[in-house]
């Protein structure tokens, strides 16, 4: 057995197993952390009767800035979220990642063509690059930038661009570029539950507590 193949193997084995047990473990203990936080109980009369809807429209109202933040952000989000929208397509609408999620889960669904995958790959990666560049060039961004946002940027990268060199053979052999590509997405994997990318899970829990305590005193967000 050549060695390009015994490192694919492991990438499709035991990579991905290590990778996915460390996915879960993770989310469940950043989860239970979060949940088990103490806090202190709130004594006031409630204002409304159902807080908890208040904090389920914090999770959709939040996921657009606030008109007064909107001139100088609006170019930089809407970027965000054409990387967000790539990133989903190429995930979820890959053919070989849908066979992927169906023996994990049981789930599956129709794929998408090829061109529509590698141009929203393409998109995903020019959006992030764009990204990049605003992080380091932006005076309060770049001080505010730690290892883990720029990690985690190289991380989400370079499966995107390793997928892209497997599909049209660039760089090297099929088999190589493959193993690269899986074993990159497995790291990104292993890497989610401890670093900024949790927000990928946690983001609902933190807006939709905030939302429940704001609305609960009658302040609207």
């Amino acid at each position: 057995m050549s060695t390009e193949t015994d490192l694919l193997d492991f990438a499709r084995g035991p990579a991905l197993e290590a990778a996915l047990i460390i996915l879960v473990f993770g989310i469940f203990w950043r989860l239970v952390g979060v949940l088990a936080l103490r806090r202190n109980r709130d004594l006031s009369e409630p204002r409304v009767r159902h807080a908890w809807l208040g904090g389920v429209k914090t999770i959709f109202t939040r996921m657009w800035p606030r008109r007064e933040f909107r001139p100088r952000i609006l170019h930089w989000e809407a970027v965000s979220y054409v990387f967000h929208i790539g990133l989903a397509v190429v995930i979820l609408g890959l053919v070989p990642h849908i066979l992927l999620i169906r023996d994990i889960t049981g789930l599956s669904w129709p794929g998408l063509p090829t061109g529509v995958i590698t141009f929203a790959a393409g998109v995903a990666l020019i959006s992030l690059l764009a990204l990049l560049a605003h992080r380091a060039t932006h005076p309060v961004l770049r001080q505010i930038s730690n290892f883990d946002d720029y990690f985690s940027w190289l991380l989400v990268f370079t499966p995107l661009l390793t997928g892209l060199m497997a599909y049209y053979h660039l760089g090297g052999r099929y088999e190589d570029l493959l193993a690269l590509h899986m074993l990159s997405a497995e790291l990104l994997l292993a890497w989610l539950p401890f670093s900024k990318l949790a927000h990928t899970v946690l983001f609902a829990f933190s807006r939709g507590v905030t939302g429940t305590i704001y609305s609960r005193r009658g302040a609207r967000i």
